[in-house]
């Protein structure tokens, strides 16, 4: 073995970590499988590609079971059954830390430390007392250190609940059996709470903090790159297609224009939407809260505690948020996404006419039979995840609202394909930006198109026809133009014929399809004017 293999072991990050458990359990050993999920996934935390393990800091046994299967883990992100999680995960693994199982089990214990601090600064509830600074910075960094060790303890505790939100309690319990102070109420943890007062505020906080820390940068780039493509382009002039058929030219650089403002109005807002918590108990009305302290006011607690993590608050539930907020965010999301795949269809087919051309790089393949090809993949690959993206925000809009009675369980399995619906548009996003990256402007291309449609002078032509009184200009024109091929010559000859000022007609004559644009160009370089990026607007 040579020496770099003699010094450590290295693996990839994008393991699946369920199916080398049962590899490891079932060749080597349940306690084995155990202690590499610790080590794999504590790695996987802080590193971005690759892990290493030093082989000084492990047993003999360990390093030889590593080399002896060092091929299943390579495969095993070749077995995982979403593509977001094997052949994609390097696009959407930023999404992982706060939206995967840890992260949501990250958040319910971050909601439920909380809590208790939030029910030891209420003076009615005695038996709390308020924590010392020590304590809180004990509490804090229980949030602050939680580990994938953490949550893997939960998830063995969960085995035996059948229940993930009381696993997290059982969790942090036994946790703080060893700070006297808190140890003495221990009890106050999750007090008064149902499970879903726990989950929907876990689900709202890893909400925010993907759009806020993922999603909205993405897009966001990807809005600026429009925006830059609007004002590189924007003297560029181009035939403008209305039915698939030529129309009045624009310029390309507007046409780009248009998306980036589009985009970034949809990405406004969905910027001010206000994603909502409850905190009201089994059925919303404070019931166990008013029975053991009749005295506090429950509801304003509870509004202070939603609103102190950065969520606004709905008073009237039932046993779950309503969703509301989340129909609303999602149909936001869905309209971003129609968008883009509008601007991923227009610019294949920019592509397909030669307007643009694609940057090759060395070694990539188009075709396996065609040497020639080169597809525009990047376009297809973000129409087809937006597409597949939108069908789960459709599903997530429409079901998420409807609850039987006060609560039912159907959302619950539903709220936990947020994360594959964000990865599929995250991953949509980024592969429009690399394609955005890959395009040059084929201006000969643009040009020859224009020089072959000298009809759309027609529009103009009959229009200051108008102006001067001509007779029947439009019937004209269209006896002059329509279905038959038109030349410059001949648009010259018609227009010598007509009876109107000579500065008009010197100005008809003057003008070409190039240069017939309006204010194309002036729209396309003031594009960010127009564009409305950043957060609410409190």
């Amino acid at each position: 073995m040579g020496q770099s293999k003699r010094s450590n072991l290295r693996w990839t990050c994008d393991l699946h970590v369920n199916i080398l458990v049962h590899i490891l359990q079932r060749d080597r050993g349940t306690d084995l499988a155990i202690w590499f999920v610790h080590t794999k996934i504590m790695l996987l935390r802080g590193c971005s590609c690759k892990a290493i393990v030093n082989e000084t800091n492990t047993s003999t046994n360990k390093v030889k079971m590593f080399e002896a299967h060092s091929g299943e883990f390579e495969l095993s992100n070749l077995m995982a059954l979403s593509p977001l999680d094997g052949r994609y995960w390097d696009k959407v693994k930023d999404l992982s830390l706060l939206m995967s199982e840890y992260g949501l089990i990250y958040f319910r214990v971050l909601v439920e430390i909380k809590w208790l601090v939030k029910i030891s600064e209420i003076p009615e509830v005695l038996e709390v007392p308020s924590f010392s600074a020590n304590v809180l910075f004990y509490l804090q960094g229980l949030i602050d250190n939680f580990s994938n060790k953490d949550a893997l303890e939960v998830k063995k505790i969960e085995k035996v609940t059948n229940h993930d939100v009381k696993a997290v309690e059982y969790f942090l319990k036994q946790k703080c059996r060893s700070n006297p102070e808190v140890a003495k109420v221990l009890e106050f943890y999750h007090f008064a709470c149902t499970s879903e007062d726990i989950n929907n505020l876990a689900y709202a906080l890893m909400l925010k903090e993907a759009m806020h820390s993922v999603m909205f940068p993405v897009m966001d780039n990807l809005i600026m790159a429009l925006c830059n493509m609007a004002k590189d382009y924007a003297h560029i002039p181009m035939l403008s297609r209305t039915h698939g058929q030529p129309a009045s030219p624009t310029t390309l650089g507007k046409e780009m224009a248009i998306f980036a403002v589009r985009l970034s109005r949809e990405r406004h807002e969905i910027s001010q939407i206000n994603v909502m918590g409850k905190f009201a108990g089994a059925v919303g009305n404070y019931n166990a809260h008013f029975v053991a302290y009749p005295n506090t006011n429950w509801p304003q607690i509870a509004e202070e505690f939603v609103r102190s993590l950065g969520l606004s608050f709905n008073p009237y539930v039932a046993q779950i948020e309503t969703h509301d907020y989340m129909a609303k965010l999602f149909h936001s999301f869905i309209q971003f996404n129609n968008i883009l795949i509008d601007f991923d269809r227009d610019v294949w087919g920019y592509i397909s006419l030669g307007y643009f051309k694609q940057v090759t790089k060395p070694g990539e393949i188009g075709s396996s039979t065609m040497p020639h090809k080169v597809n525009p993949i990047d376009f297809e690959n973000s129409e087809g995840n937006l597409g597949i993206a939108n069908g789960g925000l459709s599903h997530l809009s429409m079901k998420l609202p409807i609850s039987r009675w006060q609560r039912d369980l159907t959302d619950s399995t539903v709220l936990r394909n947020i994360p594959v619906v964000f990865g599929h548009s995250l991953l949509a996003y980024k592969s429009a930006l690399q394609g955005i990256t890959k395009l040059q402007v084929n201006e000969a291309r643009l040009s020859e198109d224009l020089n072959q449609c000298w009809e759309v002078l027609a529009e103009p032509i009959q229009t200051v026809m108008r102006r001067f009184g001509v007779p029947e200009p439009y019937e004209k024109l269209k006896e002059l133009t329509r279905g038959r091929a038109v030349t410059q010559e001949r648009i010259r000859n018609f227009i010598e014929g007509l009876d109107i000022p000579k500065d008009a007609k010197t100005k008809l004559l003057n003008l070409t399809p190039h240069a017939y644009v309006g204010a194309a160009v002036d729209l396309a370089r003031n594009v960010d004017k127009a564009v409305k990026l950043g957060e609410r607007e409190d």
